[in-house]
């Protein structure tokens, strides 16, 4: 099996040598983190770095893992945001990023060292998708991912054209659900992202208002229900759109999720019998799934 390096960037950047899908090695992060695993500097760091820099970060940290006859093949960065043909289109959380041909400066920024790989960057969502297929031997499968934290995430593997931001599936037409962080009304992040939750209940912290509703609390019980709700409404427009199958659920804050409650919103969504074939599963949160899954998907497109 092909030796890869995978590299993630969101709060922060971390990255990795992979071999035969597996992490060899120590990862390296950026923030540095300290001997009592906090980072070095503040994850808003990034935010301070313009793209030039950011770029050249990346190329650094690449080259460190795989250096000339180190044997890798392929690099593969993963990314928040649009990205179609290696430029990020968008990148609410990484402003700074929007318009960025991330592919191809890095790769330049390579061969000035002498080193040139199969490359692609992808969304930080899809290579998730990517890491579990290639961790479950389904890469020759249709594999889709829904990433539940700050923002949430759907990704997709094998990549098809599209921008495929699943989070800001519309699930409401209620005019005063606007938490999203892109400004649109109605959106699946504006409801179940951990900051839009914030901004909604500005007495509690997202992990309170759950604890709450099991205690009976009227208000926060009525509000996880929604957040069930919305999460299956964006899961069976997938299914209407691109058929059943096995979808996943991961990310950060996953311990919220209620999957009985999630199957039986599904079981009120989804009626026509061709659609019901599909799965639901929960995968404990995996922070090397995406690293695995941006060497993967560097791998299959050198393929």
């Amino acid at each position: 099996m092909a030796k890869t390096v995978g590299v993630v960037m969101t709060e922060k950047v971390v990255a990795g040598l992979l071999e035969d899908h597996k992490v060899v090695g120590e990862l390296k992060h950026f923030p540095e983190v300290s001997d009592e695993g906090h980072d070095a500097e503040e994850n808003g760091g990034l935010i301070e770095l313009p793209a030039d820099a950011l770029a050249e970060l990346l190329c650094e940290l690449i080259a460190t893992l795989a250096p000339a006859g180190s044997g890798v093949e392929a690099a593969g960065i993963a990314v928040p945001g649009i990205v179609r043909n290696g430029v990020i289109e968008d990148s609410p959380n990484l402003q700074q990023l929007k318009g960025a041909n991330i592919l191809g400066t890095v790769k330049n920024a390579l061969a000035a060292r002498g080193l040139d790989y199969n490359m692609s960057v992808l969304n930080d969502a899809d290579a998730v998708a990517a890491g579990v297929a290639a961790t479950r031997g389904q890469l020759d499968r249709l594999v889709r991912v829904w990433t539940i934290g700050n923002g949430i995430g759907f990704g997709r593997f094998p990549y098809t054209d599209g921008p495929w931001e699943g989070g800001h599936t519309v699930v409401t037409l209620d005019p005063k659900e606007k938490y999203c962080a892109c400004g649109g009304k109605g959106h699946l992040e504006g409801i179940t992202g951990h900051r839009a939750m914030r901004l909604r209940f500005l007495d509690l912290e997202p992990d309170e208002v759950f604890a709450h509703a099991r205690k009976g609390d009227r208000r926060c019980a009525e509000f996880v229900e929604l957040w069930h709700c919305a999460l299956a409404a964006a899961t069976a427009s997938q299914i209407h759109l691109e058929g059943p199958g096995r979808f996943y659920f991961t990310g950060r804050d996953i311990s919220r999720l209620d999957l009985p409650r999630l199957k039986e919103h599904l079981y009120q969504m989804v009626k026509m019998s061709p659609l019901q074939s599909y799965t639901v599963e929960v995968i404990p949160e995996d922070p090397t799934l995406s690293l695995i899954g941006a060497g993967a998907a560097a791998e299959h497109a050198g393929r």
